[in-house]
Formats: C-alpha cells, sequence, structure tokens
C-alpha cells in the first residue's frame, strides 16, 4: 500500500478507534485495568527487570494497577519522557505515588532527576490494534522509534494495553512500524510471538 494511502487509512481507523474508547465509561475502564492487572502479565517477571508504563491521558486504558502488581512482583517501573520529535523515548524511574512534571507535550513524567533505566518489558498505549501485533498510536512514531532503538542492542518485550473494542481487522503496517510481542485486552491476552 502507498504510503499515503497507508496514512489516510490509518487516520481513518484510528478516529473510529479513539471515537469507540472515548466511548466507554469510566467504569468501564476502571473494570478493563482491574481484569488485566489481576490476570497479569503472560510471561514471568524476573526480579529487578524495568518494565516501562505510560502516565495515561485523553480516555487511554490505565497501566496503573498492573504497574502495582508488577513492582509487588519485584519489578523496577519507569515512565517514558519525550526528548525530542523524531527520536526515541527515554526512561526514568518511578514508583506509585511519586510526582510527575507536566513535559514538553503535555504528558505527565517523572522528574528530570529520576534514574535514567532502559526497560525489559514496554507497556505501549495504542488507539487501535490488530491480530499481527500491529498498532495504530497517534501518529508521533515515538514508541517505532523507541522499539528500533532499543532492540538494536537489548531485548524489549512489547506489551500493548487496550480494551476489546480498540482491535481493527487490518493496521496497514509499513516497514518502520514496529509490532508488539502481545496485546492485553479486558478480555484477551494476545501471543505475536510465533507470528
Amino acid at each position: 500500500m502507498p504510503m499515503k494511502a497507508a496514512q489516510h487509512t490509518k487516520q481513518q481507523l484510528r478516529t473510529a478507534a479513539l471515537a469507540a474508547r472515548d466511548g466507554l465509561s469510566d467504569e468501564a475502564r476502571a473494570a478493563a485495568a482491574q481484569a488485566i492487572a489481576a490476570r497479569g502479565l503472560p510471561f514471568a517477571i524476573q526480579p529487578g527487570a524495568v518494565v516501562s508504563g505510560y502516565a495515561p491521558i485523553r480516555s487511554e486504558f490505565d497501566p496503573a494497577p498492573l504497574m502495582r502488581e508488577l513492582a509487588a512482583q519485584g519489578a523496577r517501573l519507569a515512565l517514558p519522557v519525550v526528548l525530542a520529535r523524531g527520536h526515541s523515548l527515554s526512561f526514568r524511574a518511578w514508583s506509585p505515588g511519586d510526582r510527575l512534571t507536566m513535559g514538553a507535550l503535555g504528558i505527565p513524567e517523572p522528574s528530570p532527576v529520576a534514574a535514567e533505566l532502559v526497560p525489559d518489558v514496554m507497556l505501549v498505549p495504542l488507539a487501535a490494534f490488530d491480530r499481527t501485533g500491529h498498532r495504530i498510536g497517534y501518529g508521533g512514531g515515538y514508541y517505532d522509534y523507541t522499539f528500533s532503538h532499543l532492540r538494536k542492542a537489548h531485548h524489549v518485550i512489547g506489551v500493548g494495553l487496550g480494551f476489546a473494542i480498540q482491535e481493527t481487522a487490518v493496521v496497514p503496517a509499513l516497514a518502520h512500524d514496529a509490532a508488539l510481542d502481545y496485546v492485553l485486552t479486558e478480555r484477551e491476552t494476545l501471543d505475536f510471538r510465533s507470528s
């Protein structure tokens, strides 16, 4: 698919998926977050492993309940920091209860003095996803850049977090789009490692 057509289609899919996500009640979103936290990740977390999450914006899936569970299992937590458009994200240490500061794009981030960490597992927000592990974000490409950068020297497991209603039949993937290893929804765990 030509790039312009793929971008146009992605925008349409993003708009539809975000409208569906926005239509979920606060109660449904909170129940979904608790369901995934109760189910946990589909693989063991080694003590001291770094798990990056994110501070949810808009109607994004809230990873905090899952992150608290992972911290209780010995994971070290981090949140992403946007350094510049077109560049990989950086990650800073974070613990539940830590105060966040407003980042350059209006997204809450850990303090600039928090330790920089390299994630072993990245919990990733999404606008839409398909059953091949491809996702649509907000169009900035930050997670694609980050996976590409980190995976050159470090094994990083990508786990998308979303609501079942955000699934779409096919995400038009381009060469630079990084596939996820898993997507977790309130209904199921999708494993893409063998595809």
